[in-house]
Formats: structure tokens, C-alpha cells, sequence
């Protein structure tokens, strides 16, 4: 059985969902996404991606074309289409369709479109094992803040570490650590504190990441919010990474070195079960 999909106000098989050849979302990565984990059929975070993509819209000068209230029905309207209990709900909004031309059309009426994706978020068996990272160049545009869908280098430095026989990429400028290619990374010292880099156009201003430095401060555990090199990355006592459905993913080694003693870290483990016991209770 096909998903039911949504598409500017239809709810249509997957298969009979099409786009316009002229989207710019299509021609120029002239749209963004949001990404809202469900569990138990209810929204994850959801007030969150609601703020950022907002936020995207705002800067790109791209209007929503439903309102708060019905883009949040439209949200529960496809799980219950698609009887979703555990996974994801992927938005993507675009400027619309019009003639080629890199200057923006001024009447284009946006492309709003939702999928789901069905994914074991609660029981990811990654948790239990950690994943390993490899540092690749970061070679992403510059408004990273802003969450489109340019997503062919993090694609690139996926492959690549993939290739060089490593689950996900944590990209490097000037220096120092930006974030994984589709994640925020961050790092336990050996006295116990947690890093993170701190927001700015460099990175993706993470719904999870937001909650992990909330629920960390609210358990005692120090934090920082700086950036930080690969060196103290690779002689962290722990790493891990946080995104909207995979919440809190154990890094185990860097380029092939251990992290810590190779296996997810007890600060690690703590901050995911603090955070789905608090948000899945407080999923709408």
C-alpha cells in the first residue's frame, strides 16, 4: 500500500503526487524542509520545527501558505492517514513554480508538501553499539542557519564516509568542528562538561540540541557552548550527535580512533533517556 501524501491542499496517493519541471525547489534548492519525529502517533518537538521553519521562511522571503493552526492539522491529519506510529514527517515548502530565472519570481504561489517515513526512532540499535565519524572539509554554503534543502555536499560527505567504512561525516572550517552532515555534534570533556558549538550562521540551530543543553543544565552537568577542534574531539572522554529522529546517537571512534573507551559514553546514555522519558511525554 502506497503513503498518502500531501500536496498544496491534496491528499493524494504517493504515486499520483507530481511537481512542476519549474519548481525552483527543483531548478535552484529554492525551498526548505523540516523534519518532526512521531512516536506513539504524536508529534515530537513539534512547536520547535514549527518556530524554525518560520524562521527559514523569513529569510528566504517565502510565505506559508496555511497557518499555524492548520499547518499543525495537516501534521496530525497525515498520521492519521498513514496510521504512523513511530518515524518521521518530512516538509518541504518551496517558492513555486515559474520560468527559469536566478532572480526571484514575485508571484509564485509556494509548493507545500508533506511525506511520512516509518523508522524504529525509539529502539535504534545504533544506540546500543555507537556509530563511528570520519572529519571531511566543510565545504557547505555559508547560511547554514537557514534549513534548505542544498543538501548535495552533506550527501558527498556521507558517501565518503560511508567509504571509508564510517556510518556519518562531522565536517571541519577553519579549524574546528561545524557539525555532522545531517546532525549537530558535541563532545564530553574529561571533567564531565559538555561542548557544543554555539549558534550562529555556521550551523543548524538544532530543536534537539536546543533540549539537550536544557536538560543537561537541569541535571547538573556543565556546559559550554563554544566550538572545538578535532583534536579535542578525538581525546574526548565521550561524542555523540543529535538530530529530530535520531535524538541522541553515540559517537564511539573519530577517523578510526576510539573515543573514551570505544563504547557509548554514561553521560551519553543519561542525556538520551532524559530526553525521550521528557519529550515524548510532552509529544502532542
Amino acid at each position: 500500500m502506497s503513503r498518502i501524501v500531501y500536496l498544496n491542499g491534496a491528499w493524494l496517493p504517493e504515486e499520483d503526487a507530481k511537481v512542476s519541471i519549474f519548481d525552483r525547489g527543483f531548478l535552484f534548492a529554492d525551498a526548505i524542509y523540516e523534519v518532526t519525529g512521531v512516536v506513539g502517533g504524536k508529534l515530537l518537538e513539534y512547536q520547535g520545527h514549527a518556530a524554525r521553519l518560520q524562521r527559514s521562511m523569513a529569510e528566504l522571503g517565502i510565505a506559508c501558505p496555511l497557518s499555524p493552526d492548520e499547518l499543525l492539522e495537516v501534521h496530525r491529519e497525515i498520521v492519521r492517514r498513514n496510521a504512523l506510529e513511530e518515524g518521521l514527517i518530512y516538509l518541504q515548502i518551496s517558492r513555486g513554480a515559474a520560468d527559469r530565472d536566478f532572480a526571484y519570481p514575485k508571484d509564485a504561489t509556494p509548493t507545500l508538501t508533506l511525506f511520512t517515513q516509518a523508522k524504529a526512532v525509539l529502539d535504534n540499535p545504533k544506540v546500543a553499539t555507537g556509530i563511528s565519524v570520519v572529519l571531511l572539509p566543510d565545504y557547505r554554503w555559508a547560511r547554514r542557519d537557514i534549513k534548505t534543502v542544498q543538501l548535495l555536499y552533506p550527501s558527498m560527505a556521507k558517501m565518503e564516509a560511508t567509504a571509508r567504512g564510517a556510518e556519518e561525516a562531522w565536517l571541519v572550517e577553519d579549524g574546528f568542528v561545524t557539525e555532522a552532515s545531517a546532525a549537530n555534534a558535541h563532545i564530553i570533556t574529561a571533567e564531565g562538561t559538555l561542548v557544543t558549538r554555539p549558534l550562529s550562521q555556521a550551523i543548524l540551530h538544532g530543536i534537539t540540541r536546543a533540549s539537550i543543553v536544557e536538560i543537561a543544565q537541569q541535571a547538573g552537568i556543565a556546559c559550554e557552548e563554544r566550538a572545538f577542534t578535532p583534536e579535542e574531539a578525538k581525546a574526548a572522554a565521550e561524542a555523540f550527535m543529535t538530530s529530530a529522529t535520531n535524538f541522541v546517537l553515540p559517537v564511539v571512534a573519530i577517523d578510526g580512533q576510539p573515543v573514551g573507551a570505544g563504547t557509548p559514553g554514561p553521560l551519553t546514555l543519561k542525556l538520551r533517556a532524559l530526553y525521550v522519558a521528557r519529550k515524548v511525554a510532552n509529544a502532542i
